[in-house]
C-alpha cells in the first residue's frame, strides 16, 4: 500500500510540474485602421511575426476605420462557442468606441487589452474605472508616447526653418498643422507634443491647425485653399505621413517644390515617407511605433505564462518614437522594407524566456540595433 502511496505522490509531483503554458493562447486583434493602409498593415505584420516567435494563434480583423463595426466584430467574438473565443482580445479606442467594446467582451469573460490607444478622456474613464476593478477581465494597456512624434517632428521643422531663415516681417516663423482628428487619444497628444514644440521655440507662429483625419487626399483638399490664406508660411506639420504628401502634392501643383521653397515633416515608416526624407522633400520624419502591437502580444504572453506586467503598471505609456536619421533610414529599409519582420525575434522581450529582464523596453531604436542583419 505505502508503495502506492509514494508512486501516487510521485505522479501528483509530476503532474505539478508541467507548467500551464502547455495550454494554448489564442490572440484576437481588432485593428483600427484599413487593410490597404501602410501603418496598420506594418503594424499586423510586425505582430505576425511576435506571434510566430512566441507561438501564439493570432487573428487580425480590420475594422476598416469603422467605429461602429468595433462594436459589431465585439459582439461576433463574445457570441462565438466557448472552444472559439479568443483568450485575449487586443483593441483600440479609436473613436471613443472602447468603453462599449470593453463592456461587450468582459460580459463574455473574455480578456481584454488595449493597444496604440487608451482611455484618456475624463467622462470615459469614469464609466470604465481602471483595470481589472469594474471589469475584471480588462488587464490593462500600451500606449506609444504619441507627444514625442508631435514633438521631435515640429522641433526638426522648426528647426530647418531657422536653418533656411524664413522668418516672416514680424520676425516669426509661421507654420500651418494638419492634424489627424478630434477624437483620438493619438491625435491630441501628438498635436500636444508639436504645440510643446512652438512654445519651446517662442519665435513661432501657428497660423491654422485643421484636421485631414488621417487621409492624403483630404489634406491635399484642405492645404490648397490654406496655401491661398497663408501664402506667407512655409512650414507644414502633417500627424502623419499621408497627409504630409497630400500636402506636399498641394504645392507642388501651385509650382513649388517640397525641401526647396517651404518644409514639410511627417509621421510613420512608409516606404514613401523614406523616399522622400532621402531626396529631401520631407524634412522630418518620426515613427517606430507600429511596434506597439507586437511588444502588447509579448506582455500578454508573460501575463499568461505567470509573469503579470502589473508591477510596472497596467496602462504604461512609453517612449517608442525616434527620428529618423539618415543612417537609420537606410538600415530600416535594408531590413525592413518589404515588410518582413522575421529578422526580430521577440522572444528576446519576454521576461518569461528571460528572467533576468526587470523592465520592458518598448524603445523602436533598439529593435533596429537588435535585428539580425546576416538573415
Amino acid at each position: 500500500m505505502w508503495i502506492c502511496r509514494v508512486i501516487l505522490s510521485l505522479l501528483a509531483g509530476c503532474f505539478l510540474l508541467v507548467p500551464a503554458t502547455v495550454m494554448a493562447m489564442a490572440v484576437t486583434f481588432l485593428n483600427p485602421g484599413k487593410s490597404d493602409e501602410i501603418y496598420w498593415a506594418t503594424a499586423s505584420n510586425c505582430m505576425m511575426t511576435a506571434a510566430r516567435n512566441l507561438g501564439v494563434q493570432l487573428e487580425i480583423i480590420y475594422v476598416e476605420r469603422d467605429h461602429l463595426k468595433t462594436l459589431e466584430l465585439a459582439r461576433q467574438i463574445a457570441a462565438r462557442p466557448l472552444q472559439s473565443r479568443p483568450d485575449y482580445v487586443i483593441l483600440s479606442n479609436d473613436y471613443a468606441v472602447g468603453a462599449e467594446a470593453l463592456r461587450i467582451l468582459d460580459g463574455a469573460h473574455i480578456k481584454t487589452f488595449f493597444a496604440y490607444s487608451g482611455f484618456s478622456d475624463a467622462g470615459e474613464r469614469e464609466k470604465v474605472g481602471i483595470p481589472r476593478q469594474i471589469y475584471k477581465g480588462w488587464l490593462g494597456g500600451l500606449e506609444p508616447h504619441a507627444e514625442d512624434a508631435g514633438y521631435l517632428t515640429a522641433r526638426a521643422l522648426i528647426q530647418r526653418g531657422r536653418a533656411e531663415k524664413l522668418m516672416h516681417s514680424d520676425g516669426k516663423l509661421h507654420m500651418l498643422a494638419i492634424a489627424g482628428d478630434r477624437s483620438t487619444t493619438t491625435s491630441y497628444k501628438r498635436n500636444e507634443g508639436m504645440r510643446r514644440a512652438v512654445a519651446e521655440a517662442k519665435n513661432v507662429v501657428i497660423d491654422q491647425v485643421i484636421y485631414g483625419d488621417w487621409n492624403r487626399a483630404k489634406a491635399q483638399e484642405q492645404s490648397v485653399w490654406l496655401y491661398q490664406r497663408y501664402p506667407h508660411t512655409r512650414l507644414v506639420w502633417a500627424g502623419n505621413d499621408l497627409m504630409a504628401f497630400g500636402a506636399m502634392e498641394s504645392w507642388r501643383a501651385r509650382g513649388g517644390k517640397p525641401g526647396r521653397d517651404a518644409y514639410f515633416s511627417g509621421i510613420n515608416t512608409s516606404s514613401e515617407a523614406f523616399t522622400a526624407l532621402e531626396s529631401g522633400s520631407l524634412s522630418a520624419l518620426a515613427g517606430g511605433h507600429f511596434i506597439t502591437g507586437a511588444f502588447s502580444l509579448v506582455m500578454l504572453y508573460d501575463y499568461h505564462h505567470g509573469r503579470d506586467f502589473a508591477d510596472e503598471g497596467l496602462e504604461l505609456d512609453r517612449s517608442m518614437f525616434i527620428l529618423f536619421t539618415p543612417e537609420e533610414t537606410r538600415r530600416f529599409q535594408h531590413l525592413f522594407g518589404a515588410q518582413n519582420f522575421d529578422r526580430l525575434d521577440f522572444r528576446k522581450f519576454s521576461k518569461v524566456l528571460n528572467p533576468a529582464i526587470k523592465k520592458y523596453d518598448f524603445s523602436f531604436r533598439q529593435i533596429l540595433n537588435q535585428a539580425d542583419l546576416r538573415k
